[in-house]
């Protein structure tokens, strides 16, 4: 879809239909004219073949059934409109001239009848019966059309985020690159000046970075991944010496056990654990060590946990991977929120799963990573 290029409107909304069905037409007759001023659109068949016919192109609120016709009657063609998936929910009244039965009614109430009316009809029962239907219908077809109109807005919100983001980057690396060459500059007012440039630049890309992966993940139904051998031991110890460099005044202790080898992106991995030990650092005990612990020891997974002192309160644990979630729980500043929902994408696009818990006063983040990952996507 081009930048520029608005979601097609939907469709204005037709009338509500209401079908009846009757051998004979004087009584065709007579309901139409019981019906008439209700502001919908009449169906009549005179046999269960013709209904069928009808309902094969029509979508109807109501159908009104006469039980007593000849070759298919009311109940029979009440089975058949169950057993499709375009009719199965349609309400159906019967109507009958004979006398109530109340085994008649039972079969009746079990083709999917939701009332029973006996003729003569009374007209004001009939009128307010199916005024209730067709008021239920026009309110789930506007919940439909508002659900639709929601959905293309945010596709449009999320496709302009997408493209926003993308065109950012190019000014922003221009921004990053003349910072560095400052930061060569003999003099230390301009270094500063350019240390601050250049570590905002990073944050800004960090942020951008994450935008676009959200974009991604619900435009795309998922972040895709792009498998291959990786070493999750090296990437762990590689991501551990970048953030003592970044963070020289927090402990990060790194424990490896057993064969972290597998088939998984290593890339969106190293991305993954790298939000999570961030995510430690940010709102753990300011002096105190955040532990990094990865298991290889058993043939089909490995376990990954990242844990720092502090606990998180019980109601905010379940909306920890939510983006641009509220509560007391979220970044200060130095992110949008975004970290730990792209780390479950991640995961989830790797068949594995992620939780969170409080324990003996540590926040703990447990990944379980099967070794061989299909490449592709999966829904998140």
């Amino acid at each position: 879809m081009n930048r520029h290029e608005l979601p097609a409107p939907f469709p204005s909304l037709e009338r509500v239909k209401c079908l009846i069905v009757d051998d004979l037409e004087e009584n065709l007759l007579a309901l139409s004219a019981l019906l008439e001023n209700l502001d919908v659109e009449l169906l009549q068949a005179r046999s269960g073949a013709e209904a069928l016919e009808l309902l094969l192109v029509n979508d109807v609120a109501l159908a009104l059934l006469d039980v007593q016709m000849p070759n298919m009657d009311g109940f029979e063609l009440a089975e058949l409109m169950r057993g499709s998936e375009r009719t199965r929910h349609v309400p159906i009244i019967f109507l009958t001239a004979g006398l109530s039965d109340s085994r008649r009614q039972f079969k009746g109430y079990g083709s999917g009848a939701v009332d029973f009316l006996h003729k003569p009809i009374e007209p004001f029962v009939l009128r307010s019966k199916a005024e209730v239907f067709f008021q239920l219908y026009r309110q789930k077809r506007q919940l439909a059309h508002e659900l639709d109109q929601r959905t293309r807005t945010l596709q449009l919100n999320e496709m302009f985020v997408a493209v926003l983001g993308h065109d950012l980057r190019n000014p922003l690396s221009a921004m990053i690159f003349a910072g560095s060459i400052l930061q060569r500059s003999a003099d230390a007012a301009t270094r500063n000046s350019a240390d601050l440039i250049v570590q905002t630049g990073w944050r800004m890309n960090r942020m951008i970075a994450d935008l676009l992966d959200l974009a991604r993940a619900r435009l795309a139904g998922g972040i895709a991944i792009n498998v291959e051998e990786a070493d999750l031991g090296i990437i762990a110890t590689r991501i551990k010496a970048e953030r003592e460099v970044m963070t020289p005044r927090r402990e990060l202790l790194l424990d490896l056990t057993g064969n972290l080898r597998g088939h998984w992106d290593g890339d969106r991995l190293e991305q993954a654990l790298s939000n999570l030990i961030g995510n430690a650092v940010e709102h753990g005990k300011p002096d105190s060590a955040v532990e990094i612990t990865l298991d290889g020891s058993a043939p089909e997974r490995i376990v990954l946990r990242v844990s720092n002192v502090g606990s998180i309160a019980e109601d905010v644990l379940p909306t920890l991977f939510t983006p641009f979630r509220d509560g007391r729980y979220r970044g200060r500043g130095d992110g949008l929120g975004l970290g730990l929902y792209i780390v479950k994408q991640i995961v989830d696009a790797h068949e594995g799963d992620v939780t969170a818990r409080c324990e003996d006063g540590k926040t703990v983040f447990e990944v379980l990573l099967p070794r061989e990952s299909k490449p592709g996507r999966r829904e998140g």
